[in-house]
């Protein structure tokens, strides 16, 4: 790879960003379900080709798909009531508690109380029935086939539910130590509450799988994210501390992860996360990570890398830190990595997210791996005109976004902006910015960017209410809805407007 690579992007399409907790439904949070095979028709029926979402982790504290309890398992708060109780094994009476929650948005501590108890009972129905074969295919092999990450992160689980929900470097030593507790009485005192978590997986996988044949059946691609960095709390930590920057006596890491100060945050990003120990990881020819991006690609047909720029250098903040401002850069695995990922998964189609701090070394890491990176119109505007984010300086080997999960939505974004930056919209695009939403989607559709993803929220004519995250703010993120009557009001006229769009633009 020392010569630029060509990309796996050609033509041109265009799709939406969703995360599936968005979608509607009557169980508090969106879900596997009809509502999902909804959105699908939807995308297909408007010409769109793909659909974006972000990582399907378990969360943890914060609610954030990108602090999961494992790099590896699914959320389990995305399974499919509706389909447990047409199985047989739950009641529509366990599920009441999931009924009374919030629609139009997600209560996440509600969904905590109420949703654990629902998969659990249906786990423990399973074993009562016999353990016979569900849609999803046979228990024990879905066992054997993800056995290389399934057993720890089962064990994970119990341990930590064991121990009151405590991190688990406050576990007692010999469960901190995986070696030691996987030798300990634990395994055997938990077996049940383990096969419990592995059942919860396997439920979760099946119904995911059955999603994506759906998809592929409307010809819609779906593009997965995989966050660079691990939850310090998962599993991947606890059972792999030889790959991060911690101390192996307080199992505390040495340096944390963040970004420096930037457009989202004067005191940049502290978001806490074990650094990985790049040397371990370069030993073994970076055998985690491609059993990652493997599991990964059995799930999407495309994965977004967060925080590509990482790879060149990270931001390395000393642990103990208030802020992101004390850290420093250091360089990371850089080319290596990707000749190394190329070599195990030769047909892995990956995206950059290149955003933040862009330096010529990052730009040419990108084009030696032939990745597409991303360009976002709400960072284009208020400055000068060799801004790359400007649509004259689009490249085809990009995706372009009006805004991505990390931003305001488009309405939003142009109501807050100062008068310099709507100013510059209206006189770059020749437009009024009465209907600034779609100014943008235009944009993005005509944009010599091969791949255009536009966030529903803009496509629903939303403002501020729904935007999904603000970085750097630790409350009220990830939890918007859009209920179903949002989605039918894209009357068929808009319907016929989107696909003459796709037709238009070549999309």
């Amino acid at each position: 790879m020392s010569e630029p690579q060509s990309s796996w992007l050609t033509g041109r399409h265009a799709g939406v960003l969703l995360h599936p907790t968005s979608l509607p439904g009557d169980y508090g949070i969106g879900s596997l379900d009809e509502n999902a095979v909804g959105f699908l028709e939807f995308l297909a029926a408007a010409g769109f080709k793909a659909w974006q979402i972000c990582p399907l982790g378990p969360t943890g504290y914060g609610d954030s798909p990108y602090q999961c309890f494992s790099a590896f398992a699914g959320n389990p708060y995305l399974i499919d009531v509706a389909a447990l109780i047409h199985e047989g094994l739950v009641t529509a009476a366990d599920a009441e508690a999931l009924q009374a929650l919030p629609k139009d948005r997600v209560d996440f501590g509600g969904i905590y109380h109420a949703k654990w108890p629902v998969l659990f009972g249906a786990h423990a129905e399973f074993v009562r029935g016999g353990r016979r074969i569900l849609p999803y295919g046979d228990f024990e092999e879905f066992r054997r086939q993800q056995a290389a990450w399934l057993p720890d992160y089962a064990l994970f689980c119990a341990l930590k539910e064991n121990f009151k929900d405590r991190p688990w470097w406050e576990w007692p030593a010999a469960a901190r130590n995986p070696a030691l507790a996987r030798k300990s009485a634990l395994p055997r005192e938990l077996a049940v509450r383990i096969e419990a978590y592995e059942f919860i997986q396997y439920l979760f996988l099946g119904q995911w799988t059955q999603l994506r044949a759906k998809a592929a059946a409307l010809d819609i691609a779906i593009i997965g994210d995989a966050p660079i960095f691990a939850a310090l709390d998962s599993a991947d930590a606890w059972a792999n501390p030889q790959l991060f920057q911690l101390n192996p006596r307080t199992a505390r890491p040495t340096a944390v992860a963040g970004c420096p100060p930037d457009y989202f945050s004067a005191d940049g990003q502290l978001w806490g996360n074990p650094l990985y120990n790049w040397p371990v990881h370069a030993a073994d020819g970076y055998a985690w990570w491609i059993a990652r991006l493997r599991a990964n690609f059995a799930l999407f047909d495309v994965v977004r890398i967060d925080h590509f720029r990482g790879f060149e250098a990270y931001w390395s903040i000393p642990a103990g830190s208030a802020t992101a401002r004390p850290g420093h850069w250091v360089l990371g695995p850089g080319l290596d990595f990707f000749r190394a990922i190329r070599a195990a998964l030769p047909g892995a189609k990956l995206i950059a997210e290149d955003l933040g701090t862009l330096t010529p070394e990052v730009i040419a890491l990108r084009e030696a791996t032939g990745l597409p990176g991303m360009a976002v119109l709400q960072f284009a505007f208020g400055g000068a005109a060799d801004n790359f984010y400007l649509p004259h300086h689009h490249r085809a080997n990009c995706v372009v976004y009006p805004g991505t999960h990390d931003n305001d939505t488009t309405i939003g974004w142009y109501a807050e902006a100062d008068e310099k930056t709507r100013d510059h919209v209206r006189r770059y695009l020749r437009v009024d910015g009465q209907e600034i939403n779609w100014d943008f989607l235009r944009v993005a559709y005509a944009s010599v960017c091969a791949l255009t993803i536009v966030p529903l929220p803009d496509l629903l004519g939303l403002g501020s209410v729904a935007r999904f995250n603000s970085p750097g703010v630790a409350e009220g993120n990830w939890s918007w809805r859009f209920r179903p009557e949002q989605l039918r009001s894209l009357s068929d006229g808009t319907v016929k407007y989107l696909r003459e769009l796709a037709a238009l633009y070549d999309r």
